[in-house]
């Protein structure tokens, strides 16, 4: 059992221990929440290439010490010469996962991290960018050991890899995955990462930087062009908001499933979650029935926010909660049909001696993305926009220039003792999910912090390295806990002990006194960092 940390003066979770780090320098440095984020979040993306990477999207959740909150949309849009007909033509009826034609939507995380640091400026951040990215450069150029769950994960997916271009001069050894603790490079993505620091962020959008990255994606067939990476741009908006009875929840808006996490949290306000007993079959029963009400909302609405026809907020009306949670019985399962499918992503948190908290989200989608990496950058492509429907009248279909549906929804929570939560984890349709369990145990239940992120978890539908649309729990449930949930109706699965299937959770709490509580996932590789 891990202790939760405490600490006073500021504090990171990550999944990788080396991101924490980078995060923790820039704080101990005098650095604010928002440009450790930074830090972290190049480090990450080189430590950890399976899960992430620049090449992909991402997605912000800023909670001020002032009162106010913002959501930064990081996330990129189709290629203005990606259609249905481009792929039909070609005899497909779905978009491949894997390839140049997966990598079929601008990266947009690069764009998030100018746009944030613009955010910071506006608050007296004053940190240099290449102060910043210098932890992401020296492990990219000097090297970084190899996790187990990097060289497992390689392994299992080395098939459908290894021949992508640029795959297996970037991520194998001699044609092999590369062996735990066995140190790795990626030169190329330092020196691309030297240009950013450099030439500043925008560089990767309208640059030398972009020419580069528009040549080598136009030699290995992807349709993204120059064009597509010029019009580019992060943007901030307004975050979801749900009046729960503990405080003010908040997470970011579509194309992102934010709207599913405070749905599902709003739904369980609404039953008798409280009188029930933590981790029993009751409180997993009601976070998954409120899960499937949330997921029909998902799949009927959530897209592009230019392309739906309802105000996302509008779902989290007070009306509209009351009559959903009318469909909730506490001993019957609803039908359910299938998940969105698999995530790999990372959730990180920081937050400062003056109360600044960051929730944040970077992803490539798959493991390892689309595969493609790029000559002349050393960037792993994402393949985010495999996720779009080849069917035209689908609510996701593929159009130019339209942004995907985003499983990705960092969050964040101002509770009415005046705690201050941000939290989050990775995992396609179990992001919701376990944001809800962490949340109910925690807020709900009192658990401690650690406690509510390292118990047993379990997860409807499909994540990474899933195909399966069971509702999985982790082994250490009782078996009563199996038997009553089947005895109502679920399909139920037993996973691992610790399974990564089931995501990478983290959190921080921020108490009134300004003590500090961190969390982060005995899954996964990461460490709370706090002085």
């Amino acid at each position: 059992m891990i202790n939760t940390l405490c600490a006073n003066n500021g504090m990171a979770t990550a999944p990788h221990h080396l991101a924490s780090q980078s995060a923790l320098k820039v704080l101990r440095d005098g650095g604010n929440a928002i440009e450790a984020m930074v830090a972290a979040a190049a480090t990450i993306a080189v430590v950890y290439p399976h899960m992430n990477s620049i090449g992909g999207d991402g997605f912000w959740l800023i909670l001020k010490p002032n009162g106010e909150q913002i959501a930064i949309d990081a996330s990129g849009a189709a290629a203005g010469g990606a259609n249905i007909e481009s792929y039909l033509n070609r005899g497909l009826t779905k978009i491949p996962f894997r390839g140049a034609i997966a990598a079929n939507t601008v990266a947009g995380t690069i764009s998030g991290w100018h746009k944030a640091l613009e955010v910071s400026t506006s608050m007296g951040g004053s940190k240099r960018l290449d102060q910043l990215l210098q932890d992401a450069i020296n492990y990219a150029q000097d090297g970084f050991p190899v996790t187990e769950g990097q060289s497992d994960l390689t392994k299992n997916k080395l098939s459908e890899l290894k021949d992508i271009p640029g795959f297996a001069e970037t991520f194998l050894v001699g044609g092999e995955p590369p062996k735990p603790t066995s140190m790795m490079t990626n030169r190329r993505l330092g020196q691309t990462l030297k240009k950013l620091a450099s030439q500043g962020l925008d560089s990767f959008y309208r640059g030398e930087l972009a020419q580069e990255i528009a040549k080598d994606l136009s030699k290995v067939g992807s349709p993204v062009s120059l064009e597509d990476l010029n019009n580019h741009f992060a943007k901030i908006n307004q975050p979801l908001h749900l009046q729960h009875s503990l405080g003010d929840l908040y997470n970011v808006p579509p194309p992102s499933q934010g709207l599913v996490s405070l749905i599902i949290l709003g739904l369980l306000d609404r039953t008798n979650l409280k009188n029930v007993q933590v981790d029993s079959a009751d409180h997993v029963h009601l976070v998954v029935e409120a899960t499937k009400l949330a997921f029909k909302i998902r799949d009927s609405a959530i897209t592009d926010p230019q392309y739906m026809s309802q105000n996302a907020q509008e779902w989290l009306g007070k009306d509209c909660l009351d009559e959903l949670a009318q469909s909730i019985q506490i001993e019957k399962a609803m039908a359910w049909g299938e998940g969105k499918g698999p995530g790999d992503t990372i959730w990180m948190g920081t937050t400062d001696k003056d109360g600044l908290a960051v929730s944040f989200i970077q992803s490539i989608y798959h493991e390892y993305g689309s595969g493609i990496v790029l000559e002349s950058t050393g960037i792993n492509w994402q393949n985010r926009g495999a996720s779009f429907s080849l069917d035209k009248n689908h609510i996701n279909a593929l159009l130019p220039n339209k942004k995907p549906f985003h499983t990705l929804n960092p969050a964040g929570a101002r509770l009415k003792d005046g705690r201050v939560m941000v939290y989050g984890n990775m995992g396609g349709d179990g992001q919701p999910q376990s944001q809800a369990a962490v949340f109910t145990r925690y807020a709900v239940f009192n658990q401690s912090l650690q406690t509510a992120v390292t118990a047993p978890r379990w997860l409807l539908g499909r994540t990474w390295g899933q195909s399966s649309d069971t509702l999985k729990l982790e082994s250490r449930f009782p078996d009563t806990v199996f038997e009553a949930l089947k005895a109502r109706g679920h399909d139920v699965e037993k996973m691992g002990v610790f399974d990564s299937a089931l995501g990478h959770a983290g959190a921080i709490v921020r108490l009134p006194s300004g003590v500090l509580l961190g969390a982060t996932d005995p899954r996964a590789d990461g460490v709370v960092a706090a002085f």
